[in-house]
Parts: C-alpha cells; sequence; structure tokens
C-alpha cells in the first residue's frame, strides 16, 4: 500500500500518508522510499497501490467524505447502517471531481517524488514495476449495472491514461478482483481491462469470504477447488483474447479450523496453496497469458500483541492481516515451513520458466 488517508472510520490505520488538511506526511514517505531502496538491493520488484475501495486504510471513502463534508458510512461504529450503504458510499469516488483531483495530486507527487535513500526519482526507478490503481475497486451497486460499469471503465481508462501521461517507465494495472469485482460479469469484468492504457489483468481469489470453503467442512476442499478452476480459467480466457497477460496478484486461506495461531496445522492450507500453484504452473507452461502470481499475506515475524487475536489502536507491530481482520486469519509466519516451502518450490519453477 503506497497510499492511505487520515480516516474517520473506528479504526484508523495510522499514520496516514495523506492528511485531511491535504498535507503528506513525509516521515512515512520515506519509510517508503527506504523499503524500495532495500529491495532494489535484492533485485526485488514493487507494485504501489494507489487506494483502496475498503476502509482499512481511508480509502475512496476518506475521498469521498473529504469532498462533501461528511462522515463515513462506518458499519463497523454505527449499528443502522450495513456494508452495502458502505460500498454504495464508497462508490460514489468515481464521479465527484474534488475526490478525483486530489486522488490526482497524490498520484503526481508520488510519481515524481525522488527518493531520499537512491536520488532516484519514482518514475524512474526500477524497483517499481506497477502502479496500481487501488485495491479491489468495483463499480457501484447503485442504479443501472450497464451504466455502473461505464462510469467504472472510464474512470479506469482515464486514471491509467493519466498515470502513463507522467510515467512511461512503468506498468499500470487495475487492482481488480475479477468478475467477483464486476457485479459478477465476466463481461464486465472484460470492458473495465479493456483500456489500452491497462498492461495487464488482475484477478484475486478468496474461497471463505466467498462462500466456497468452510473450515468446520473440509469436505468442501474439492469443490473448491472445481470453483478455482472454473473462475481462474474464465478470466484467463478473457486475458487471452485481450491479448494482455494476466497475474493472480491475491489469494488466500486460512489455517485448519480458522485458527489464529502460529502454531496452529495448515494441512488444508498448503492443499489449496499446492493445487492453485500447480495450476499456474501448468498454465504457464502451456504459455497461457498467466504471468504470475502473490499469496495474501507474509505475516513474518509478526505476531499478535493480544490473546484475542484483535489489532487494537496504538499497536506498532502488524501481519498481512488487515486491522478489521483477526491478526493471523491468512497470514504465513516465518515458522510456516510446510508452506514455504511450496512457495518456494513454485516460485523457483516460475522463475525458471520465465528464464526460458
Amino acid at each position: 500500500m503506497a497510499a492511505s488517508e487520515e480516516s474517520d472510520f473506528a479504526y484508523p490505520l495510522t499514520p496516514p500518508f495523506q492528511y485531511k488538511n491535504g498535507q503528506y506526511n513525509e516521515v512515512l514517505l520515506k519509510g517508503l522510499d527506504f523499503l524500495l531502496a532495500e529491495m532494489g538491493k535484492r533485485n526485488m520488484r514493487a507494485v504501489l497501490v494507489l487506494n483502496n475501495y475498503w476502509d482499512w486504510t481511508g480509502g475512496m471513502s476518506e475521498y469521498v467524505a473529504w469532498a462533501l463534508q461528511k462522515d463515513v458510512v462506518d458499519p463497523t461504529r454505527d449499528s443502522t447502517v450495513t456494508w452495502n450503504d458502505f460500498l454504495d458510499f464508497s462508490a460514489r469516488f468515481y464521479t465527484i471531481d474534488e475526490a478525483q483531483n486530489r486522488y490526482r495530486a497524490y498520484i503526481n507527487m508520488l510519481v515524481s517524488r525522488p527518493n531520499t535513500f537512491t536520488q532516484t526519482l519514482y518514475k524512474n526507478d526500477p524497483t517499481i514495476m506497477t502502479w496500481e490503481l487501488a485495491n479491489e475497486p468495483r463499480p457501484s451497486k447503485v442504479g443501472d449495472s450497464q451504466k455502473s460499469i461505464e462510469i467504472f471503465s472510464s474512470w479506469v481508462d482515464e486514471t491509467a491514461s493519466f498515470i502513463h501521461s507522467i510515467d512511461a517507465n512503468h506498468l499500470v494495472t487495475t487492482g481488480s478482483e475479477g468478475s467477483k469485482g464486476t457485479l459478477n460479469s465476466l463481461d464486465f469484468t472484460r470492458q473495465a481491462h479493456v483500456s489500452k492504457f491497462i498492461d495487464y489483468m488482475t484477478v484475486h481469489l478468496w474461497p471463505k469470504n466467498w462462500g466456497w470453503y468452510k473450515p468446520n467442512q473440509p469436505q468442501k476442499m474439492a469443490s473448491t477447488k472445481q470453483k478455482t478452476y472454473n473462475y481462474l480459467t474464465e478470466h484467463i480466457e478473457i486475458a487471452a483474447d485481450l491479448k494482455k497477460p494476466i497475474v493472480l496478484e491475491e489469494f488466500g486461506f486460512m489455517r485448519d479450523g480458522e485458527k489464529y495461531s502460529p502454531k496452529s496445522p495448515v494441512k488444508a492450507r498448503n492443499e489449496f496453496y499446492q493445487y492453485v500453484f500447480q495450476f499456474l504452473n501448468d498454465e504457464m507452461k502451456k504459455d497461457s497469458p498467466v504471468a504470475g502470481s502473490n499469496f495474501w499475506g507474509w505475516g513474518g515475524e509478526g505476531r499478535t500483541q493480544h490473546s484475542d487475536y484483535k489489532w487494537k489502536i496504538g499497536d506498532t507491530i502488524y501481519v498481512a492481516d488487515p486491522y478489521s481482520e483477526p491478526q493471523g486469519l491468512n497470514s504465513v509466519f516465518n515458522n510456516d515451513m510446510s508452506t514455504l516451502e511450496i512457495i518456494k518450490k513454485y516460485a523457483q519453477k516460475a522463475d525458471s520458466l520465465s528464464n526460458k
């Protein structure tokens, strides 16, 4: 996440990159500079995400609230509103000029920023691979769906064009989940990625969140794999039709029994990871549009600070899970050796195919 906004939500992620008053957090930006400098030393590449449809970084809802001078819609704090109310509020972002102007001003600042450790402008930094418009942006569910996707697709096209106009060196992508994030329509998914300024497609995969798998019903693994196959295959077909690469940039799976402790078993997760990585490897072998994957997410040495596994304001340790989720829900920790072996094996296979 290369962007976050000072938040009015119940559990604000602090400190943010951007404050309500329009100022930017230079301390945090220097932290991003440092991260990129260290990644560059290790021959790693970054996908920098510029916004968020969801609440855990402030995101689109904060832009809307600032522009309209209204409170955010927060189901966590206010029991009278629903998550659908939140989604509707967040999607207003695409049609509010003031929100778009402020968003683009932040993008322009970041793209033009000199890294304080390497003195390289971000737009010239080879450590950066991609600018991502937002984490899981979605069209509005309100009103006519065709009109909604037209508004969304225009925003994608115009924003990606803007980024390319100020940075000719890097890729641009949407951050979309695929059809789950485009009103459950594959046609809408295609429309959202057809812009010539979008360099590759993205797709996300969340079996538990989408009701495909339940931790207390492990017998659903076979049907989960079939649904995963179907979902990925239909998106790969769109990418092939558009003649663009596609990346499974986000997929996750909980520990056995939906436990959160790093000491709890991960048999089901390993089975699912193995299936997904093997599927992608098989696709890459036959020269399909599949170009890579990222699992969600790396918890590393991070550990929750509380026995209830909740993140609390003031906590200084982070894992891969957003503050609104149990800390350890989908995290891969540094002691998950069996999972790490699977990731390592398929990363090496992908490297081998890439080198060929």
